[in-house]
């Protein structure tokens, strides 16, 4: 009894330190991101200030909502992301239930082609889709140029092929190969087809599958960068602004895009920056992290 015991207390010694350390090595950056934004820059130089500020100031945090010019930047990055989210979404739901519950000629050469949308980065495809877009159209009718235009994001979303549609089509094909065929059967018996089954039946037993999928493609574009810059000049996003912080800080704040500053003195704008521009995700996962987790559980990827 007393080896049990004392077998128990080991494991559970040891439980706590390995959860311990992988929670410190996750929460690192949010904790260095937080420290370093509301201290100042002389604070970065001090050897002895490590995770408290020896000067607490709200200055940088105020200098980096300036600079990204925060408000706007989310106004246009939260209309481009909740479209593209809703309509990839809607796109997806319809593409990933047409792979699990009909059979039609050709269906597992799509599949592959989509299973290719999973691994084939989208700096291959980048050239093609900018000239696409650039000269949008029918050759000899009409072309419209839609760089630097939401469409150029709205449009894949609404084709299924947005960024990483090819993961989120192949989520909601498994979690429909989940459902019960007998549900199909009973609505196909009171009289509904394929599209009012759809609508009727396997959306409402889809939200949670609905809900991770739009989760994720929200963080998607939210966080996107390489594609923003390849088809928008002058729509700034949270993303793109980040990226440019250093350039834009010099000419908000001192006016003047040559001037030097030190490296270090630079982090704490720079985190200050990543601190305000994960922010409205991670308050969304703390309120959805329940229905999120649950749809990971049910869609059938993992396990």
């Amino acid at each position: 009894m007393s080896r049990r015991k004392s077998a128990d207390i080991l494991w559970r010694i040891f439980r706590f330190v390995i959860l311990f350390g992988l929670s410190f090595v996750i929460l690192y950056p949010l904790i260095y991101m937080i420290s370093c934004t509301f201290r100042e820059r002389s604070d970065m130089n001090d050897p002895t200030v490590m995770w408290i500020p020896r000067n607490y100031t709200l200055s940088v945090l105020r200098e980096t909502i300036q600079a990204m010019d925060l408000w706007n930047t989310l106004r246009t990055t939260a209309l481009l992301n909740l479209g593209c989210a809703c309509f990839q979404v809607i796109s997806c739901a319809v593409t990933g239930y047409g792979f699990a519950r009909f059979s039609f000629h050709g269906k597992k050469l799509l599949f592959g082609i989509v299973i290719l949308m999973i691994l084939v980065p989208t700096q291959v495809i980048s050239l093609p889709l900018f000239f696409r877009f650039r000269f949008f159209g029918i050759k000899g009718l009409f072309t419209v140029n839609l760089i630097d235009n939401m469409l150029t994001m709205y449009l894949p979303a609404m084709t299924a092929n947005g960024i990483r549609s090819g993961l989120m089509i192949l989520i909601f094909r498994q979690f429909f190969r989940g459902l019960p065929k007998e549900l199909e059967d009973a609505a196909y018996i009171d009289g509904c087809g394929p599209l009012m089954t759809f609508l009727r039946v396997m959306i409402p037993n889809a939200m949670a599958s609905f809900l991770t999928v739009f989760l994720f493609s929200v963080v998607w574009y939210w966080n996107d960068y390489y594609v923003s810059t390849m088809f928008f000049q002058n729509t700034r996003t949270v993303a793109t602004m980040l990226y440019n912080l250093d350039s834009e800080l010099k000419l908000r704040l001192f006016g003047d895009a040559t001037i030097q500053i030190s490296p270090r003195e630079q982090i704490v704008w720079k985190q200050a920056g990543c601190l305000v521009s994960i922010a409205p995700l991670l308050v969304m996962y703390i309120f959805l992290q329940k229905y999120f987790t649950e749809g990971i559980e049910r869609s059938g990827i993992v396990g």
